[in-house]
Parts: structure tokens; sequence; C-alpha cells
């Protein structure tokens, strides 16, 4: 299933990087091309099987997968606790103020910090967790404006952002039908949203957990607990 996954997700680079975005997105990195020695790493490490469930996250963040090309992809949780390591190379152009360093990026990722933490406190061994739970993005490219900042593909003008959508909801569906997963579970609302609209027709349960970035106050008043309760209303953990 591994090797399903890697050629999807091989496709998925390449058709995204055909993609044209303009102004104010001035800066793009695609992770699955410069970070991919540990993108395959990490799915011959979490693809093995069919899944309970799939996390599904929006789109890599500036020190998470566009450092290490794992989705949320903290790096000690990429590094100790999944044992992954690798040569990130660089993207095409680099924004000064958003260097990629590869697993020597000394910078936090925040939402990875608390998601990957959560996962790896309930499966100290992360085999165990990969036996039933995969992680993934929606969308495997990061935007940023001329100053640095962040867009997030939600930002996108519709006639940039319906070109793709179609392309990531296609990899999702793919993702799907490879994995068989029962549920589908979006960390926050995008995610929720577009697995609804993309995996429409599709046998599996759609549901969602609050999303643990930083610039959520829900999230900083204790995530961990939010979304463990969460997950057992659904009846995905016990």
């Amino acid at each position: 299933m591994s090797d399903s996954l890697t050629k999807v997700a091989k496709k998925l680079s390449e058709v995204v990087n055909s993609l044209s975005f303009g102004e104010p997105t001035s800066f793009i990195y695609n992770p699955l091309d410069y970070a991919w020695a540990i993108h395959k790493q990490y799915l011959k490490l979490a693809g093995v099987g069919k899944k309970k469930v799939v996390f599904l996250g929006m789109n890599p963040g500036p020190f998470g997968m566009a450092q290490t090309g794992v989705p949320f992809g903290e790096i000690p949780a990429v590094r100790d606790w999944m044992g992954l390591q690798g040569t990130v190379e660089k993207p095409n152009r680099e924004h000064p103020k958003r260097p990629v360093e590869g697993l020597a990026c000394s910078k936090s990722e925040v939402s990875g910090r608390r998601l990957w933490g959560l996962f790896s406190e309930k499966f100290p061994h992360a085999k165990d967790f990969f036996e039933d739970h995969f992680v993934a993005n929606y969308c495997p490219l990061v935007f940023m404006e001329e100053s640095g900042k962040n867009r997030t593909p939600d930002k996108l003008p519709a006639f940039e952002k319906k070109p793709l959508e179609d392309v990531c909801d296609k990899h999702l569906r793919e993702i799907v039908e490879i994995l068989e997963p029962a549920w589908l579970i979006g960390v926050g609302g995008f995610a929720k949203k577009r697995a609804e609209e993309a995996l429409k027709g599709m046998e599996i349960e759609i549901g969602t957990i609050l999303h643990p970035s930083p610039a959520s106050p829900a999230a900083n008043r204790g995530w961990a607990e939010a979304a463990t309760k969460q997950l057992k209303e659904q009846e995905i953990w016990r």
C-alpha cells in the first residue's frame, strides 16, 4: 500500500507544480519535491495496511511539513518518535525569512507538536499508532506573500483555488481508496469541509477535531483534552 501512496503522491506533486498562482502569492514551496526523501520514508512507515482513521490537515506549516516533508511534521516527532532521517533540499525560490533547514530547523511547529504529542502519548511506539491511523494534508503546497506571511489555500481567489481543489480532491479520494478507512477526521473546519466535498458518494464517516493552531483560543485552553474528548464522542478512540 505504501507503494501505491508513493505513486499517487508523486503524481500530486507533478500536477500541483504545473498550476499557476499570482500576487499576493509570491513564494510557493512544494515539500513533496525538495523533502521527498523523508516523505517517502513517512509513507513507508505510515502507509502499511488498511486504516481505521485518516486525519486530514489543510496544508504544510512553515516549521513542520515545509521543513520535514511530513504532515504536521514537528521535528522531534519526525526524528525521534518516527525515527525518520534524510536530506532535505531547497525549494526553487526560498524566502529569506522562511529558510528550509530540514531536520536542523530549531523552530517549533506548535500545531504539529500538539497533534503528534497527543498521538505519541497514547501510542509510545509510532508503529502502533500507524497500525490503524494515517495523517495527511489536503494540499501539499506552502503559499507565502512577499513579506513572508503565510497564505492559506482558502484565501486564494476562486480561479486559482478551483484547479487546486480539483487536484487535491482527486488525491484525497485516492488515499481513501488505497487505505479504506472507516473514518476521515478533518483537523479543523477547512479539512472537514473539503473532505465532505471530495468524498461524496464514498462509504466513509467524516468527523472533525479542533485544530491545534496556537491562533485558536480554544486550542490554547487544552487542545489534547478537547481532541481526545471529540474522538471518544465519535467512538473512534475508547
